[in-house]
């Protein structure tokens, strides 16, 4: 073949190549897309069911400079761990999605499904949580419906938190060993 048509094949088999990518590119756009909406859909109906079940939490939302709410799954069999996703949210709308992960050891057998809602008293602690993410050691305690409705009814650090199940409110919030941390590609 004589070079002339070697460099419109190569470029033809570039182009190719390059249209894969940029459609692949899209399809990474539209799935991202996607997942930021099931999240945004996950956390409003976390909130509305935590504003539901404690009168104090939507006082303090109120009040809040901005909150975060994250899905969580957690399996234990000796050793526990899990994962999950959510979103920071500051008042003005800004959006930071987020991952969590979670890691222990205890007594523990089976699987728990749960929304935790942080409420942020200041803007400074919910800039800290997004850009240094954040490391929980210890248990939190939580709001927890009748039983504990003063429970979470005030911020402690700057910082207000629930953890919500299929059975209601949480009094205490086992969020030990959890850290939380930017989701670069839900981000971009």
């Amino acid at each position: 073949m004589n070079s002339g048509i070697m460099r419109v094949l190569t470029w033809v088999v570039f182009g190719i190549l390059l249209m894969g990518t940029v459609a692949l590119a899209g399809d990474d756009d539209k799935k991202q897309a996607e997942k930021r909406g099931e999240i945004d859909a996950m956390a409003a109906s976390a909130l509305d069911e935590l504003f539901a079940k404690s009168e104090g939490a939507k006082e303090l939302y109120g009040k809040a400079a901005g909150y975060a709410v994250f899905d969580n799954l957690k399996i234990a069999i000796g050793i526990s761990g899990g994962g999950g996703a959510g979103v920071a949210v500051a008042k003005d709308g800004k959006r930071t999605y987020m991952k969590m992960g979670t890691g222990g050891i205890g007594l523990g057998f089976g699987g728990q499904k749960y929304q935790v809602v942080f409420l942020f008293e200041t803007e400074k602690a919910l800039v800290s949580f997004v850009e240094k993410g954040w490391q929980a050691d210890t248990s939190a305690q939580a709001a927890a419906g009748d039983a504990g409705a003063n429970v979470g009814a005030s911020f402690k650090d700057g910082v207000a938190l629930y953890q919500m199940t299929d059975k209601g409110l949480m009094a205490s919030a086992d969020i030990t060993g959890t850290k939380y941390w930017k989701n670069d590609d839900l981000n971009e």
